[in-house]
């Protein structure tokens, strides 16, 4: 049976998150009925590379599924996209291996988050950024961003409801980018994220750029392990899935590893 890999794009906000939820619409949801009409099948149960909350945004989500139909690939992209509403699109369709797994296969993702300083509000930016209507200090967060690249227990950056078994994660980069003009974002690479740990780091970041915090103090934000000392976990709007990296097949893990997506959310 073929297994198809798909790339996503969609605005994520009037959605319950990815996963399929009774309170409402989900990406998962709609996808898997705009396929089921598209195959003639039935239900057609779709995996992703990472769940996303409710307002977040991707531009590079990975999702797979089984099908016994054998369509030409354009069907999934021009055909899928002709059902699905104006805010979820199929960017690339193609068939991998039936053993392709979009979260176990996965090597890492890149997530953006979008804030806006402009001081008065923008009804244009206010569902794709987190408005804070106050100036920061770039250079000031990029220094002490340094501090979270690398290995770390993350602990004092997940969600208090967060079910990873250990907070340990590695951070391949953190980029501030936008040191002029009305827009800030922060680009965050790893191989594994915790539960809100990306809208954590980020809250925690925007101490420092209001001058409400020293560089120094993300540092010890992190070796305290402590989620009570960190920033207010910001908004969900501002959080883009950007991309999913992958190999030739799944990465190698040591006993100690987490699951590459294992309760992410950003």
């Amino acid at each position: 049976m073929p297994r198809l890999k798909l790339t996503l794009e969609y605005e994520g906000t009037r959605y319950v998150g990815w996963q399929v939820q009774p309170n409402g619409p989900s990406i998962q949801s709609t996808l898997q009925d705009a396929l089921q009409k598209l195959l003639g099948e039935e239900r057609v149960f779709v995996a992703s590379a990472g769940r996303t909350d409710s307002g977040v945004h991707a531009t590079g989500q990975v999702a797979s599924f089984d099908t016994q139909r054998v369509l030409p690939m354009k069907a999934y992209t021009m055909g899928l996209n002709s059902i699905l509403p104006p805010d979820i699109a199929v960017v690339a369709a193609e068939e991998v291996s039936p053993e392709f797994d979009p979260r176990r296969w996965s090597r890492g993702k890149r997530y953006r988050y979008r804030v806006s300083n402009r001081r008065t509000r923008s009804p244009l930016l206010r569902t794709t950024h987190w408005e804070l209507f106050a100036p920061l200090d770039v250079e000031a967060m990029r220094r002490a961003a340094q501090a979270l690249v690398g290995r770390h227990d993350f602990s004092a950056f997940r969600a208090a409801d967060c079910q990873a078994k250990h907070a340990v994660r590695e951070i391949r980069q953190v980029r501030v980018e936008g040191a002029s003009g009305d827009t800030v974002a922060f680009v965050v690479e790893g191989t594994a994220f915790l539960k809100h740990m990306v809208r954590n780091l980020v809250g925690t970041l925007v101490e420092v750029g209001k001058g409400r915090r020293p560089e120094a103090w993300v540092a010890e934000v992190l070796a305290s392990r402590e989620r009570k000392l960190a920033g207010v976990t910001a908004p969900p709007q501002g959080l883009v899935m950007e991309e999913v990296f992958y190999g030739d097949g799944p990465p190698p893990r040591s006993a100690g590893d987490a699951a590459v997506g294992e309760e992410d959310e950003g």
